[in-house]
């Protein structure tokens, strides 16, 4: 099931060129390897506590405080906290996901636990956002329907499971850097997945974006704070995967340039192939 191309993995869905890291280095002592195996084990699991929580955030089910929830506010002083957390969130995500800015920071950070430093940021940054944010909780539409209302919520629930599997079909704990601090624990040298065209990867070139836009937009009650979240979110996606792509295509040359012709970006709509 799987067709050319191959190409390496990125933060979305390709996460960049990187090359094989070094092995763990001969002088580096036991408890270096098993302190930066834990760091990146707390960090996973932070993530996945949030991410879990996200979903409970944007839907709101199970979780205490949703996108609806929380401190109530002025339109101005949501539209102002909330942008900025938003804000926040898509510089940090888009400025230390760059090759330029990896290359400059690995100088400082250790590779094994470059990836993991990255995800602790983004995923503090979530996580405080969803604690402070300001509910701004009139309706812009309202589904009356019970029928079309759990139709909604069940597609926004498949939304996260795009995102999910996806996160598989790249390499979901090198993705989030557990792979990486395993691989320095046991001494082994670090060689990045391959990424090969397959199932939802076939149909669309960023399947992880498209599953945030499902689980972002459909909703029975589109309230005003979770429309700012949608449209800002929106925002940031449509010109991430732009930026991803350039540096896609300067990676990876006419392969990339190739699977862009014969792939859409976001909606699985057949392309005439460009000759």
């Amino acid at each position: 099931m799987q067709s050319s191309p191959t190409l390496s993995p990125a933060t979305e869905p390709h996460a960049g060129s990187r090359p094989a890291a070094p092995a763990a280095a001969p002088t580096s002592t036991l408890p270096g390897r098993l302190a930066s195996l834990l760091f990146g084990a707390l960090v996973y699991l932070f993530f996945l506590g949030t991410f879990l929580y996200a979903i409970g955030f944007v839907t709101g089910l199970v979780v205490p405080w949703s996108v609806n929830d929380g401190v109530r506010a002025t339109l101005l002083e949501g539209l102002l906290i909330d942008g900025a957390f938003l804000a926040l969130f898509a510089v940090q995500h888009t400025i230390m996901a760059r090759p330029a800015f990896k290359e400059a920071w690995t100088r400082w950070v250790p590779w094994h636990v470059e990836r993991s430093t990255f995800v602790l940021l983004s995923t503090a940054i979530l996580a405080v956002m969803a604690w402070q944010w300001r509910p701004l909780p009139t309706p812009v539409w309202r589904i009356e329907s019970p029928v079309a209302a759990a139709l909604l919520v069940a597609l926004s629930l498949a939304g996260w499971g795009i995102v999910l599997v996806s996160t598989f079909l790249i390499d979901h704990f090198e993705l989030f850097g557990l792979t990486q601090t395993v691989s320095y624990a046991m001494g082994r040298r670090h060689e990045p997945p391959r990424f090969k065209e397959r199932l939802f990867y076939r149909w669309v070139r960023h399947p992880l974006m498209l599953g945030f836009l499902i689980a972002f937009w459909f909703t029975p009650v589109m309230t005003q704070g979770h429309l700012l979240f949608a449209v800002v979110t929106t925002v940031y996606i449509l010109v991430g995967v732009k930026i991803e792509e350039r540096t896609l295509i300067h990676l990876h040359g006419e392969r990339y340039e190739d699977y862009r012709n014969r792939v859409s970006m976001l909606l699985p709509l057949p392309r005439a192939r460009k000759p």
